[in-house]
């Protein structure tokens, strides 16, 4: 008899213009014993075959209070699984005006991974907010959702591929792998592609009904369509990205999506948040990835947030995107089936008890 998708996860999974950013350097210093419910990471180094002047792996996160759970325990699962976890380094994009502030959520993620190397850099909200429109679910329509726009400003300019990670996403693979995958001739970003996917679904009768907008996003023209725009785009799912930042830059492509988002304030051409401006931007023209790397879904749709199976194939990524995080599940005692696969990245231990943020800012 031959073993479910599921219990090989759970057996792998088993222990074993952006002037409105700044940002600031980690330290050493350990400011608490108190870990808020968190237990420190076990301390992941290279081993014999790593080499320091191998090459970097630049990871991009949003952090912040609210899905502060998920974010420990994606770090933990890149971590756990990659070979060489001294060559990582990732980028926190943390908001102005989180409950928690900037400091304290470096300060709190440096006493759970005591030898992480990475940097937290502050967005200011007040750089996307007015191009934020309504969203079907209040919870996307947060600014930090936006921040992967903005990555080509954010990062050091130096910094010229990154891959951009979701919250929501636990690794069971060695990122490296990811990290290695070529974007061949002018692709920006690589994902994986949903050609089957009702591509419609995602624009309103407004977009679909206006032939400038469509002729804009798509082209209509041979001419249009050899220079890398398709008629025939497909969905793919931003949590997971691999961007070529100087690519990035030089094409402008934060401008490019700012420009949809212009559009969707006068006109309501989509109804989910981050996600359209990418897909009128890119579709078509992305590095097809395989789907290993993202099984995504996992969080229901974006209303119910019912549980989900995973997608048939090999898994390297697993993505809660939509309404359900297992977070909230396990808080809640009705986790799903594959919440039991991300349970083990989980460093947050308090007696069951969910995370007391009100205690994170006034202790802090």
């Amino acid at each position: 008899m031959t073993s479910s998708p599921l219990l090989i996860l759970l057996l792998t999974s088993l222990p074993l213009l952006c002037v409105s950013i700044r940002s600031f350097p980690t330290t050493d210093d350990i400011i608490s014993d108190d870990l808020f419910g968190f237990t420190e990471s076990p301390d992941y180094r290279n081993g014999e075959h790593c080499r320091s002047d191998d090459v970097t792996v630049h990871i991009a996160m949003t952090l912040d209070s609210e899905y502060l759970r998920g974010s420990i325990a994606a770090v933990h699962s890149v971590l756990r699984h990659t070979s060489c976890p001294e060559n990582i380094f990732f980028h926190f994009i943390a908001a102005e005006f989180d409950p928690a502030s900037p400091r304290v959520l470096t300060r709190l993620v440096r006493n759970i991974f005591t030898s992480l190397n990475f940097k937290v850099y502050i967005f200011r909200e007040d750089s996307v907010i007015n191009l934020i429109s309504s969203s079907i679910r209040v919870a996307l329509e947060n600014p930090l959702n936006y921040a992967r726009n903005y990555l080509g400003d954010i990062l050091d300019p130096n910094i010229n591929r990154v891959i951009y990670l979701d919250t929501d996403v636990v690794l069971v693979d060695d990122v490296k792998k990811l990290w290695n995958i070529p974007l061949s001739h002018t692709r920006v970003i690589g994902a994986p592609e949903y050609c089957h996917a009702n591509f419609t679904n995602y624009f309103t009768t407004t977009f679909w009904s206006d032939p400038v907008l469509t002729r804009t996003a798509f082209g209509s023209s041979d001419k249009t369509k050899s220079k890398g725009k398709s008629k025939n785009p497909c969905y793919f799912n931003t949590g997971v990205m691999v961007m070529d930042l100087k690519k990035w830059r030089l094409g402008n492509y934060r401008s490019k999506i700012e420009y949809w988002m212009e559009v969707q304030r006068k006109k309501r051409i989509y109804e989910l948040g981050s996600l359209p401006p990418f897909l009128l931007v890119f579709a078509g023209n992305i590095e097809p990835i395989d789907h290993r790397w993202n099984q995504h879904g996992l969080g229901g749709d974006n209303v119910k947030g019912s549980c989900r199976s995973l997608h048939p194939g090999p898994v390297s990524l697993l993505h809660w995107s939509g309404k359900g995080k297992p977070w909230v599940r396990y808080d809640e005692k009705r986790p799903c089936p594959l919440d039991h696969v991300w349970k083990p990245y989980d460093l947050y231990n308090r007696g069951s008890q969910p995370l007391d943020l009100f205690q994170l800012v006034v202790v802090f």
